[in-house]
């Protein structure tokens, strides 16, 4: 049984990502997920899914906890998971199996998980955090996956972009921590590089401005939210991930299954996974010229943009494949509360 009432980013994707994967692999699944989700469709069809936003003020705050209880009970799961601290607030109190809370970001307190036997952090850093809140029960560090499988670029002419152009791509919520507004300041210090933008939200207007003020809208492309990034990612040259905040970093599995070079921020995630000059690039956060710099360089060397992509692959197969993060929450399915 899951719980998940998140919205439309990296992390909704990885939730796809592995319920398919684990219907793969004959597990019965079922889901309380957010009303009219567009990744709902995406979801085996196996999967019996019920929506409610579990809202402080509404009838479905009182009523949804009796029903999940009650369906416990009946259904008898081998497993119970929640999927980040608000939905870990609907975990009944039910002794028949293992109750999971499953982070992708550093909570601020343990009150959500009371219900929850053990915690599965993607990153070893919310892993400390977690234990330094005061966790004493059970604690696992399982991270991502994303579908390894390379795909056709899409073509760039159909985005105004010249096909013998440098194209740097990054994509995520529009929100101030994912810092387009820097990446779009660090491209326009470089002549006749493009940069593609996938994604909505808040922020997307400013990052227009931003794009505006600096005189370079000839050369940033909105995307918009795309179901499959993966064929832009592919007719990209260069991923960038220039977030302040990134507890793990999909977007920069995804770039590696593409065999795209990757820059990011020295943020949480990435300085866990990611080894300077080996498998990426790493700039400061926040450094707008230490970007502009880091993409120059992998634009300008062909043979270390090589090695950085060859370099990348090797990290997520040995990683962050399926067969690796299936199989540990498989494992942990069968274990006793």
């Amino acid at each position: 049984m899951h719980f998940h009432f998140g919205k439309d980013g990296g992390a909704e994707r990885f939730f796809v990502h592995l319920v398919n994967a684990l219907a793969r692999r004959n597990v019965e699944q079922s889901a309380v997920i957010r009303p009219g989700r567009i990744w709902r469709k995406d979801m085996p069809a196996s999967v019996r899914i019920s929506e409610s936003n579990f809202r402080n003020l509404s009838l479905d705050r009182v009523l949804l906890p009796l029903r999940v209880a009650l369906n416990a009970r009946w259904v008898r799961p081998d497993a119970i998971m929640a999927w980040a601290p608000r939905a870990s607030e609907l975990m009944p109190n039910y002794k028949g199996c293992i109750k999971i809370s499953r982070l992708g970001d550093y909570p601020t307190n343990l009150r959500y998980f009371k219900n929850s036997d053990i915690l599965v952090c993607n990153t070893p850093g919310i892993a400390e955090h977690v234990r330094k809140l005061g966790w004493t029960r059970g604690v696992e560090v399982i991270s991502n996956f994303t579908s390894a499988k390379q795909v056709a670029p899409i073509d760039r002419a159909a985005f105004g972009t010249p096909a013998d152009a440098p194209v740097v791509m990054s994509m995520g919520r529009f929100v101030p921590r994912k810092e387009f507004a820097l990446l779009t300041a660090a491209v326009a210090k470089l002549p006749g590089v493009y940069l593609w933008l996938a994604g909505e939200g808040e922020e997307l207007d400013n990052v227009k401005k931003i794009a505006a003020d600096l005189d370079v809208t000839d050369r940033v492309r909105f995307l918009g939210w795309q179901k499959d990034t993966r064929p832009f990612v592919a007719a990209a040259d260069i991923f960038v991930m220039p977030s302040n905040h990134e507890p793990l970093g999909n977007v920069i599995l995804e770039a590696w299954a593409q065999g795209k070079p990757v820059v990011s921020s020295r943020s949480e995630g990435p300085s866990w996974f990611m080894r300077d000059g080996d498998n990426g690039l790493l700039a400061e956060i926040g450094d707008t010229d230490g970007f502009s710099h880091a993409i120059e360089r992998v634009i300008n060397d062909p043979n270390l943009a090589a090695k950085l992509a060859a370099g990348g692959r090797e990290t997520l197969m040995k990683q962050f494949s399926e067969d690796v993060v299936a199989n540990a929450y498989l494992e942990l399915f069968t274990r006793k509360p």
